[in-house]
């Protein structure tokens, strides 16, 4: 137990140092955690006391980044109202379709392209239609953005983009692994899934004044014990639900947005959401080995030039439709692009039912390019911006009147 903590400091000195050097050349902090947990891992080696493989406390990382992902995705909740996400509800049924339909079928016919099985190019089409709900907040959090626009539009999209992710999982884990779910059964999960966030909707509608007494806790010290054993629960409970705990964190978060505690609990959050969600991109690092992904590169690469271009398609096309600037649509795109933990959840429903080998460094590497890119190519948002406007000729008088500084 002595090593494994001392493994675990060392791993959180190595992030900091990280963390560091992104801030001095003012970049998003992301790319740097996951370059560095590559860079380290299994494959490192072990300098005197210092174990840079982390083999014996990766099980522990691991779990720290989890807890990452939970605090990211209650802090968004917290910054969004339901009845603004209801409003819009048009808005994020168009653009999540768009969305899910141009990446897929656009990756169905680059699966056929590269001569995968059908199989395989299903596992293929379903790991580039799911977007980094982790990444996506991190982003929006890193860039202050949640009070733009467009935010919103984005994350009911995401919502909208784990709805299709449950009912891909569910279809293709009967379809992989035989028997396991019928017709009926795949209904039944994507109801209950459906039925689930409705459930947390009603509550922040209605519930606000029964939330509001429950909370009304002075001692700060049992208020965030409340707070995040229930964070803690309802995202444990969710995944018996087949809902991703992250989403049940969001949801979460979703139920407290308009009580009066709300910023009080942001406040509160705000520390964990940075330590732990650093702990999470240098995990998912540490969990690539580089030595295996020169297998799988030009058609990694392929991949990545065709998820930007679908995702800056579909940010056009639903931010235009919501009412919103070329340049909101433009970082609706850029947004959205970061792949991450929910296609190496894909990825490996299909390495465990024993299709072919190349996914693995295939998943890895296209994770990985986008987990980097994403995050540059929406901080620099608004040159990408400039650049296709000059191509494109969008601004108009009235348009430039409204153009965003973020």
């Amino acid at each position: 137990m002595d090593h494994m903590i001392f493994q675990v400091g060392t791993a959180l000195l190595l992030v900091t140092a990280a963390s560091l050097l992104a801030g001095k050349l003012k970049f998003s902090i992301i790319p740097f955690l996951i370059v560095l947990g590559m860079l380290v891992g299994p494959h490192a080696p072990v300098i005197g006391l210092f174990d840079l493989t982390f083999v014996e406390s990766q099980s522990i990382i691991s779990f720290l980044g989890r807890m990452g992902v939970l605090f990211l995705l209650f802090y968004i909740g917290l910054e969004f109202s339901v009845s603004k996400l209801i409003k819009s509800g048009r808005n994020i049924v168009f653009g999540g379709t768009v969305y899910v339909v141009l990446n897929f079928l656009l990756a169905m016919v680059y699966g056929f392209l590269v001569h995968f099985p059908l199989y395989e190019t299903l596992i293929v089409a379903g790991m580039m239609s799911v977007s980094s709900t982790a990444i996506v907040a991190k982003v929006l959090v890193d860039l202050r953005r949640t009070g733009n626009s467009e935010t919103e539009l984005i994350l009911g999209m995401i919502l909208f983009d784990d709805l299709f992710l449950a009912v891909f999982l569910s279809v293709m884990s009967g379809l992989l692994l035989g028997g396991a779910t019928s017709v009926g059964g795949v209904l039944l999960s994507v109801g209950i899934s459906m039925g689930y966030m409705l459930v947390f909707f009603i509550i922040a509608r209605v519930g606000p004044p029964l939330l509001n007494k429950l909370l009304n806790i002075t001692s700060s010290e049992i208020f965030i014990i409340v707070v995040f054993s229930l964070l803690f629960f309802i995202a444990g409970f969710s995944e018996t639900l087949h809902v991703a705990e992250a989403i049940g964190a969001l949801l979460f978060g979703l139920a407290l947005s308009e009580t009066e505690h709300s910023k009080r609990i942001e406040h509160l959050v705000v520390p964990f959401r940075d330590f732990f969600g650093a702990i999470f991109f240098f995990s998912f690092g540490l969990s690539i080995d580089p030595l295996t992904l020169g297998d799988a590169a030009w058609m990694a690469i392929g991949a990545v030039l065709l998820t930007v271009v679908s995702n800056m398609v579909a940010g056009w096309m639903a931010g235009r439709q919501a009412g919103l600037t070329y340049k909101a649509s433009t970082n609706i795109g850029l947004t959205i692009m970061a792949r991450g933990e929910f296609t190496i959840i894909v990825a490996n429903l299909g390495i465990s039912a024993g299709l072919m080998p190349l996914l693995k460094p295939f998943s890895a590497l296209y994770v990985l390019v986008l987990a980097i890119v994403g995050p540059l190519l929406a901080k620099e948002s608004k040159s990408v911006y400039g650049g296709l406007n000059r191509i494109f000729k969008w601004s108009s008088t009235k348009e430039k009147a409204n153009i965003e500084n973020k």
